[in-house]
């Protein structure tokens, strides 16, 4: 088990329950007390295609939040999250998304703790969202993040806003057990993690980002020194002789950049970046594109947005990642209506091959506290070359209710 998630159940965890049975005692107008408890149901219709998978899942998941504002305007926010899995041992998981001590001042903010932090303006894939590690147990998509600890000194002036950060520890990426599905065929062997720097996990981190708008623009560059979070997949075998994926972490230099422009219903996105450190080559990668917006579509009160975004990567095949040179595209329908329904049909065509995918996201609220998500994702006309071939029968239906408190 690793060290931070060791700590956390070990002594964190209590220590949440103490807090939370207080908090709950003695409810004052500073203090807040939030979060969500829910239920996921993974279907696919399918057969697994590796050996130890499990045709379909379920899960309960509970994410409380606490939050307290002080007189001064500083506040102190402690969100852990954990997950109980039927399928899959390691997603059954405990983390801490955020525990964080926020320090106001004048002329600056200092945070300190553990937090998520997001970089980035495009739909279909983050390409420069490097500061916390990605929770991959979660989701496929990327989205879902691992708190990472830091401490982030901020300074908002006239010309724009300054961001620095040191991050002292290290998370390593989450990665699909035997028992689940949407993973290749090689389970990753996480025991045996290897990394580049003699520090390991305790190798310290910096990063900086300068952000600002410029009329209808708004520009965000930042340069990322330290521990790659993407990393190696090495071929290895476990002590029986199986055949295992060892993830080693590389030190790299990031420079990235990353832009968004509005202009009536138009909003042009892109993201750009330059890495050096992973593998033998440097390499560029950008992702780009624009969501032109619908207002009141078919004479009624809902909104509609058409996406579309190029991905492309300089490493082409050798590239870990599946968006090398991509076209996507979407319709994003919001019914703006009192239970906030809301759906994204998206799908991602390689320009280089006939693989695709195609994936739905869809939420509605039910009263004040209920909130159902559905998610849909198959992938079609996968070639035994393609990043995502091994998880071809993966198509997958995925539900979850949610209640927040």
């Amino acid at each position: 088990m690793p060290a931070f998630e060791s700590l956390a159940r070990r002594v964190i965890l209590p220590l949440l329950i103490a807090i939370s049975l207080s908090v709950t005692a003695s409810f004052t107008h500073a203090h807040e007390f939030t979060g969500f408890v829910g239920g996921e149901a993974r279907l696919f219709p399918n057969s697994a295609l590796h050996i130890g998978q499990e045709d379909d899942s379920a899960s309960l998941m509970i994410q409380p939040e606490y939050y307290h504002e002080f007189e001064s305007g500083s506040s102190f926010t402690f969100a852990p999250f954990y997950r109980l899995d039927s399928a899959d041992p390691e997603r059954t998981h405990f983390d801490i998304r955020e525990l964080t001590f926020l320090w106001l001042k004048e002329d600056f903010e200092l945070r300190l703790g553990v937090r998520k932090v997001f970089w980035g303006t495009t739909e279909i894939l983050h390409l420069v969202d490097i500061i916390n590690q990605t929770d991959l147990v979660e989701n496929v998509d990327t989205e879902d993040k691992l708190g990472q600890p830091m401490a982030n000194i901020s300074f908002a002036r006239d010309w724009g806003t300054f961001d620095l950060y040191w991050l002292p520890y290290f998370r390593e990426r989450t990665f699909v057990g035997k028992g689940g599905r949407l993973r290749g065929a090689t389970v990753v062997d996480t025991d045996r993690t290897q990394y580049e720097s003699g520090a390991k996990e305790w190798h310290s981190d910096w990063a900086f980002r300068y952000s600002h708008f410029f009329g209808d623009w708004d520009i965000g560059l930042s340069q990322f020194i330290g521990t790659s979070r993407e990393p190696t997949l090495l071929d290895g075998t476990d002590s029986e002789g199986n055949a295992v994926k060892i993830p080693k972490y590389e030190q790299i230099k990031q420079t990235s950049l990353d832009v968004s422009f509005v202009t009536g219903e138009w909003l042009w996105k892109g993201e750009a970046l330059y890495r050096t450190g992973q593998g033998n080559d440097d390499y560029f990668a950008w992702t780009g594109g624009f969501e032109y917006t619908f207002t009141r579509v078919w004479r009624s009160q809902m909104d509609l947005g058409i996406i579309g975004e190029w991905m492309f990567d300089t490493r082409e095949n050798d590239a870990n990642t599946a968006f090398e040179n991509d076209l996507g595209g979407g319709l994003r329908l919001a019914l703006n209506d009192a239970a906030s329904t809301e759906a994204l049909f998206g799908w991602v065509q390689d320009l280089n091959s006939s693989a695709r995918f195609l994936f739905l996201e869809a939420s509605r609220r039910f009263g004040d506290h209920l909130l159902l998500t559905v998610e849909f994702r198959t992938f079609i006309n996968q070639p035994a070359d393609d990043f995502l071939f091994e998880q071809r029968d993966d198509e997958i239906l995925q539900l979850e209710l949610a209640y927040y408190f």
